[in-house]
């Protein structure tokens, strides 16, 4: 009975000792094994079954895969002293684990941290028309300031889209009549050229009609066949075009 006893607790010391040391690492993951407390290029295990020496190694797994992290809306205050809340998308992924194991304490929280204060100050340097119009620009020059700054510590920024800017309530009422005084101011210029190309055509079209009578003549039986299409009340005594001529040149002699 006792040497039942002693082999169940020799077999649960080695389990309890072996078990620790048998990792496994996901093929999107790389292990980072300290031994002794020292991290060589050695030390960096790929996929696979990895055995540890029991009290000496101690592996943390880096997942490599991109990382799509929503930034927490940021109130920023605009070039031209608006007071706006943006809130943005950043992908970054792990290029260097050993870098960012050693070097920086957790880059998950840190390159979120540094994301938000670029986000502020950069935004803080346009006015708001410019981040409304150059959303593409402004986020690749959020993407060449994080991705320079977190190289050190073995992140690659791939990406930052700006996905939201919320106004105040004022701005987009003031934005609103602005946008309906332009598209006033539009439809008048359309329709002060419209005027302007009738008025050339009907010039044309008198400078045509008034080389030759016979045209005006047809083109005065013209309007009458015109308003007498039509039912209505309207009754029109048509008068000889030589007559108001003659009324004319006789008032102009007098």
């Amino acid at each position: 009975m006792e040497t039942l006893v002693s082999g169940l607790v020799v077999l649960v010391f080695v389990f309890a000792v072996v078990l620790p040391c048998v990792r496994i690492v996901n093929e999107y993951e790389r292990g980072v094994v300290f031994r002794l407390g020292r991290v060589t290029p050695e030390n960096l295990k790929g996929p696979g079954l990895r055995l540890l020496v029991p009290f000496v190694d101690r592996m943390i797994k880096v997942d490599l895969r991109t990382i799509t992290h929503d930034v927490p809306p940021q109130e920023v205050i605009t070039k031209d002293n608006v007071t706006i809340k943006v809130n943005a998308v950043i992908y970054f992924s792990v290029m260097n684990p050993i870098d960012a194991t050693l070097k920086i304490a957790n880059h998950y929280v840190a390159t979120s941290l540094y994301a938000q204060t670029t986000l502020r100050n950069i935004l803080g340097q346009h006015e708001l028309d410019e981040i409304l119009a150059e959303r593409e620009k402004i986020g690749a020059s959020l993407q060449k300031i994080i991705d320079e700054a977190t190289d050190a510590w073995g992140i690659k920024v791939s990406a930052v889209e700006i996905k939201d800017i919320e106004l105040p309530e004022v701005m987009r009422r003031a934005m609103a009549r602005q946008a309906e005084a332009e598209r006033e101011r539009r439809a008048k210029v359309i329709a002060a050229e419209g005027e302007f190309q009738s008025a050339q055509k009907l010039q044309q079209a008198a400078e045509v009609l008034a080389q030759s009578p016979n045209a005006i003549q047809l083109r005065y039986l013209q309007t009458l066949v015109e308003i007498g299409a039509e039912q209505n009340t309207t009754i029109v005594f048509p008068l000889p075009i030589e007559l108001l001529s003659a009324v004319a040149r006789r008032e102009g002699r007098s």
